[in-house]
């Protein structure tokens, strides 16, 4: 209980976590900053730490002359991408191993023929959209890997999607995190971070649900 206490606190105040970790151990921060993304995206069942909200926080803190911009981005655009790739091999590993006989109760030709054609077809704009998304974007990379989407095209839109998401948010962050507004209003912008694209995917599995019923 006191760990899931902790988490929803680091995530709600992770600008007090990273300023207090930056003030007593310096460049070690983008060793933690790293491990944090690479975690979340590399991981399977690690897709609550927080991700979009940290990327915001961490171009705050390097407007305001905490952390180097450059040396950030850099960091955590490779945690991003190492990460997707771990969480890909993960599932190409086990996928074919999992779903082996064709006639086991945990196997699904025609859903995995589906998932397959998907992700050849659709693949590269999901890995993208799905960097943008809680929780999306550590399950997509692991269903591409047990999917069998092609490897160099996973990487090409894998690189693509961490260059995009970090940046894009850090840059975000760097510019509009001085903006008193913003410093007052943190922790209910870093909840907005979590709930509205959280929503977005509750209602379009909601979305799909009716349709296959339909």
């Amino acid at each position: 209980m006191e760990i899931i206490t902790f988490l929803i606190d680091f995530i709600l105040h992770v600008d007090r976590y990273l300023e207090a970790f930056v003030q007593n151990y310096g460049a070690w921060v983008y060793a933690l900053l790293f491990l944090i993304i690479f975690v979340e995206t590399g991981v399977v069942v690690m897709p609550f730490l927080p991700g979009d909200s940290l990327l915001f926080v961490v171009g705050a803190m390097c407007g305001a002359g905490l952390m180097s911009f450059p040396a950030v981005v850099s960091v955590l655009v490779v945690a991003a991408i190492l990460g997707d790739q771990c969480n890909y091999s993960i599932g190409r590993y086990f996928g074919p191993k999992v779903f082996h006989w064709e006639q086991s109760r945990f196997f699904n030709k025609a859903a995995f023929d589906k998932a397959h054609n998907f992700y050849e077809t659709y693949g590269g704009f999901t890995i993208i959209a799905a960097r943008f998304m809680p929780f999306l974007r550590t399950f997509v990379p692991f269903v591409g890997g047990v999917a069998e989407m092609n490897r160099a095209k996973f990487t090409f839109f894998n690189v693509v999607g961490a260059v995009f998401w970090v940046l894009g948010i850090c840059t975000a962050g760097y510019f509009l995190g001085s903006f008193p507004w913003v410093k007052q209003n943190l922790d209910k912008i870093i909840w907005a971070m979590i709930l509205i694209p959280g929503l977005v995917v509750l209602w379009g599995a909601w979305r799909s649900r009716r349709k296959i019923s339909a």
